[in-house]
């Protein structure tokens, strides 16, 4: 039970970030060479958007490994006391 939602988090967190890189990988893609200043607004907006999706995901994931470490500390911890 106590496992569970630090590997969700985990979990969940890999999943967002992939996610951030897929829409990275589909809507903002490579730069243009020379893009017209709508190309160039929509890539930045893109950008921008996956950037803030990436970070959520590494977040959650940074957030589920300290719990994935606080609960194995946790019961070293507890194991070593009985």
């Amino acid at each position: 039970m106590k496992w569970r939602l630090p590997l969700a988090l985990l979990a969940s967190g890999i999943l967002v970030t992939l996610a951030g890189f897929g829409y990275d990988l589909i809507f903002a893609g490579i730069p243009y060479q020379d893009p017209t200043p709508e190309m160039a607004a929509r890539f930045r907006f893109h950008s921008r958007v996956a950037s803030a999706i990436e970070l959520g995901g590494l977040a959650v994931l940074l957030l589920g490994l300290l719990g994935v470490s606080t609960v194995a500390l946790w019961s070293v911890l507890r194991r070593n006391d009985a």
